[in-house]
C-alpha cells in the first residue's frame, strides 16, 4: 500500500511539472518599444510586424518601425532556422508575441527566432517555407534537382560528299530517251 501511495505522489508531481507553464510564457508580453529594458531576459515582446525585410545570405528581419533605423527592436531568422519557423513573409501586417532571450546588437533589442514555437496565438499558425524557396536567391524558387553538365559540343565541320558523277559511254545517249 505504502508503495502504491508512493507511486501516485510521484506521478503527480510528475504531472503538476509536465503542466506548469514556462516562466516567460506565463508572463506578459512587453510592447516592442520596451524591449531595450529587457536585455539579457528572456521575455516576451509584443507589436505589428510593419515589413518583413530579406537581407544579405537570406537573413530576413522584422520591422516594427516604418524606418527600421531608428526603431529600438527587430527579429531576427537566420536562413538556417527558416524550415522550423516556416513562412515568416506571412507575417507582415499581423501583431506577434514572440519569446526568447532580448539581446543587444547594434544598440537595439533583438530576439533570434529560431524555432516556431517562440511565437504566440495566431503568429504561431504560418504556413511552412515552401520546399523550392530558395533564401540565397531573395525568394526565387531553385530547380531543386541536379544535372550533371552537358557534354560540350566540339565545333565539327560536316564534311560534305562530293557529288556524284556520272559517266557515258556515249555521250550522245544524254538526254535522249530510247
Amino acid at each position: 500500500m505504502l508503495l502504491r501511495l508512493g507511486l501516485l505522489v510521484l506521478s503527480l508531481g510528475v504531472t503538476i511539472v509536465a503542466f506548469s507553464p514556462p516562466a516567460a510564457a506565463a508572463a506578459k508580453c512587453v510592447p516592442f518599444s520596451e524591449a531595450q529594458k529587457h536585455i539579457g531576459a528572456i521575455t516576451c515582446v509584443s507589436g505589428t510586424v510593419v515589413r518583413v525585410e530579406q537581407g544579405n545570405g537570406g537573413v530576413h528581419f522584422f520591422d516594427f518601425c516604418e524606418d527600421y533605423r531608428v526603431c529600438p527592436f527587430t527579429v531576427v531568422v537566420f536562413p538556417s532556422d527558416l524550415k522550423q519557423v516556416g513562412d515568416v513573409r506571412q507575417l507582415k501586417g499581423r501583431q506577434i508575441e514572440i519569446d526568447g532571450e532580448v539581446k543587444s546588437y547594434d544598440g537595439r533589442a533583438e530576439i533570434v527566432l529560431q524555432r516556431l514555437s517562440q511565437l504566440r496565438g495566431d503568429a504561431a499558425k504560418i504556413p511552412p517555407v515552401p520546399k523550392q524557396y530558395d533564401v540565397e536567391r531573395r525568394g526565387n524558387y531553385s530547380a531543386g534537382t541536379f544535372r550533371a553538365p552537358r557534354k560540350a559540343k566540339g565545333s565539327t565541320t560536316k564534311k560534305s560528299k562530293p557529288p556524284a558523277t556520272v559517266i557515258w559511254d556515249d555521250p550522245s545517249e544524254m538526254g535522249t530517251k530510247e
